[in-house]
């Protein structure tokens, strides 16, 4: 397979990083010239052919890239459709964030950074910053939730046995947001040395197009390898989404084929009704939250509502700009998942295939008993497994009376 390099997509973000009316920067003056310059530096190395030697280097020797693309075949069988598992739960630290933290890390240390920063949900982005870290001789802190810290506890240790400081953030909800703001406000004082890891495609213009980019190796790698298996294009591609980096890296390389159908699954909590939810596209309306415009849970007045999950990584109330554009210009289809459907998921695919997801992919997983049978009977579809459930262990068993 020939080593992966970014492409260049009709449906980029413009000079200023926006994707119709979403994105841009709305952050404080203080942080403008330090976007700037980033911007600058990875227009530098977008394209540069060094920059991603190394980097694919990292994925091929490090990672272990590419990662399978497994037909689920007893899955299959039940469901009559051809599924195939894009395993990024194989990967080194267990999910599809590192394959953005090694990029983000090269470019830190490209601007002299010698501290780098991340915020986390689910506690895979952490570990996969602390993890490139102390790869790459830097410092690093991470900031998370309180509540997530609880429900998360063996990620926190494995990123404190990785040498990072863990901050356990006490305000707000206690979850992915609150972190996120935390982060940005470490980074407004300590931009000189520090670079800021952002783990998903949302925050200021570069971000979401960096993290696009740093992921959309996994369609990359998909599209070539249902060829070489199938000579076949898939007629669905489905990944969970919570700030939107697996979805979009599994977008990516199939947003413009006619053929393909891509499908955005966000977390339904307890259901739409119920108050207890994420689906920020779903009942979010366009705002400004970390830096961007997109859509996001807001009250009448403006007021950011809190998101719910039983997915430390889907409990966020905002998403990536990108989506946003995707969902109005009708490029991708967006629906939901609730808590129980994705519980049942995760053991039937831990019983049918013997693979444990994470909690999050297993909402991509449970989109298949969503969709009506005769509609996928016979097609081929791709789900994005965009991390393993070692890290919901402690959860799962409280959850499952097995």
């Amino acid at each position: 397979m020939k080593p992966y390099m970014p492409t260049a997509f009709d449906f980029d973000p413009d000079e200023r990083g926006h994707f119709g009316k979403f994105g841009g920067r709305y952050v404080p003056e203080t942080l403008m010239p330090i976007l700037i310059e980033l911007d600058q530096v990875y227009k530098q190395y977008r394209f540069d052919q060094t920059f991603w030697n190394e980097v694919n280097a990292l994925y091929q020797d490090y990672v272990g890239r590419p990662s399978p693309l497994y037909k689920a075949q007893n899955i299959s069988d039940e469901i009559g459709a051809e599924v195939y598992l894009k395993r990024e739960d194989l990967n080194h630290t267990g999910a599809h964030k590192v394959n953005n933290t090694i990029a983000q890390g090269l470019l830190a240390k490209r601007m002299g950074k010698t501290k780098i920063i991340a915020e986390t949900g689910a506690g895979q982005h952490g570990v996969a910053t602390a993890t490139i870290a102390a790869l790459m001789g830097l410092e690093c802190e991470v900031f998370m939730g309180a509540k997530d810290v609880e429900r998360q506890q063996l990620n926190v240790f494995r990123m404190k046995l990785l040498g990072a400081k863990v901050h356990a953030v006490e305000s707000g909800s206690k979850t992915l947001k609150d972190a996120m703001n935390d982060a940005i406000r470490h980074w407004v004082t300590h931009a000189r040395d520090t670079f800021y890891v952002i783990g998903t495609a949302a925050g200021p213009h570069p971000y979401p197009l960096m993290v696009r980019d740093f992921q959309a190796i996994i369609s990359y790698e998909a599209k070539l390898q249902l060829l070489e298996q199938t000579n076949k294009i898939p007629d669905y591609v489905i990944a969970c989404i919570g700030g939107g980096s697996n979805a979009l890296g599994m977008f990516a390389h199939f947003i413009e084929e006619d053929k393909t159908e891509c499908i955005g699954i966000e977390a339904g909590g307890k259901g739409l009704q119920s108050g207890e939810h994420g689906a920020s596209l779903a009942l979010g309306k366009p705002g400004v939250l970390h830096g961007q415009l997109s859509y996001l849970l807001q009250t009448n007045d403006g007021q950011v509502e809190e998101a719910y999950s039983i997915s430390a990584g889907l409990d966020y109330p905002g998403i990536g700009p990108e989506h946003s554009y995707l969902m109005e210009q009708g490029k991708v289809i967006y629906d939901y998942v609730t808590d129980d459907e994705a519980m049942d998921a995760f053991v039937w695919l831990s019983r049918t295939e013997g693979i444990v997801p994470a909690f999050e992919s297993a909402h991509a997983i449970a989109y298949l008993k969503k969709i009506p049978k005769e509609t996928i009977k016979g097609k081929t579809i791709i789900i994005s497994l965009s991390g393993r459930g070692d890290k919901d262990m402690i959860q799962a068993m409280e959850l499952l009376k097995l």
